[in-house]
């Protein structure tokens, strides 16, 4: 049974979906179906229970399943480890981030890193945060973008890049005129809030209870572009990730104002299984990352003593 037969079912059983997992794999839905008619007719028992909606995985479907998941990405990691024995660019690389990580920005550096190792496969998916951490663990990509990374018994955590919080509010907002403000300015406005359950959401809200502020929460969302949509049509402010906001910034959507006194940070991170030393194209993509920081960081002075905090620490954020 060739291994593609093999992807195609763990595709379908991961997104729940015949049509995605088709569009995926660049076949028809009708053959997606028949991949799994083939496989049942094979091993002689019903891998899924198509007669209801959604469809059901059987026992037997589930083991199926893990047994070639393993098959599968082996398969891949022979493939890619072949290839590179030629060309160390020519590999295939699989990278989750979450979304907060400034779409324009990962848009920028792809192309960037792209042209710099035209022969390899790098694909950029953007996940929620625990899904990001899930894949990773799970070996279905390489690396992992997140925020807050720590070090676990399965995942290795290396430092990239430290954002500066900043107050962003509606262009006709009071705090849009200030330079800056205090804590306790921030008592009582509405707030456009991450959802709880997210690490930056409880990170934020440590900030806020550490400096007395009595939060009126108005909005919770789980994606930054939503947040910001609601800030624009004045529905409240939010303590948000700099970078994230600066297309709004200076198109003038939106407006920011400094807490003063210390300047709270969010921590962005690369994890990685740490079975699963890095292969050189994906330790040239860490590389690559933070070699942009670091040019970034030459371009904004005012950033260097919070990224020098940031290297010289553990790979361990609280």
């Amino acid at each position: 049974m060739h291994t593609r037969f093999l992807k195609i079912y763990c595709d379908i059983v991961e997104r729940r979906s015949f049509s995605r997992a088709a569009d995926e794999n660049d076949i028809s839905q009708s053959n997606a179906s028949q991949v799994v008619h083939q496989l049942e007719e094979r091993l002689g028992v019903q891998l899924l229970d198509r007669s209801k909606r959604p469809f059901v995985i059987t026992p037997e479907g589930e083991r199926f399943y893990e047994g070639c998941r393993q098959i599968v990405r082996e398969y891949e990691e022979l493939e890619n480890e072949v290839r590179t024995l030629r060309d160390a660019s020519a590999g295939r690389l699989l990278v989750a981030s979450i979304y907060s990580v400034g779409l324009a920005h990962m848009s920028l550096f792809m192309r960037k890193f792209s042209s710099k190792y035209p022969s390899a496969q790098v694909r950029l998916e953007y996940l929620h945060p625990d899904r990001v951490l899930e894949v990773v663990e799970q070996g279905d990509v390489d690396l992992g973008l997140v925020s807050y990374p720590e070090e676990t018994r399965l995942l290795a955590a290396l430092p990239w890049r430290s954002e500066p919080l900043v107050v962003v509010c509606h262009p006709q907002h009071r705090f849009a005129k200030a330079a800056t403000i205090t804590y306790s300015d921030l008592s009582g406005e509405p707030f456009v809030a991450f959802e709880p359950g997210l690490r930056i959401r409880a990170e934020i809200d440590r900030i806020l209870m550490a400096n007395h502020v009595d939060a009126n929460i108005a909005f919770e969302f789980d994606n930054i572009e939503v947040m910001k949509r609601a800030i624009e049509i004045n529905e409240g402010i939010s303590l948000l990730p700099e970078p994230t906001v600066e297309k709004e910034l200076a198109s003038g959507a939106l407006a920011k104002a400094k807490l003063s006194g210390e300047q709270p940070t969010r921590p962005l991170g690369i994890v990685y299984r740490r079975d699963r030393p890095l292969r050189e194209l994906a330790q040239n993509f860490v590389n690559q990352l933070q070699i942009e920081h670091e040019f970034e960081e030459t371009a904004n002075p005012s950033q260097t003593q919070q990224a020098a905090s940031l290297k010289n620490g553990t790979h361990h954020w609280q």
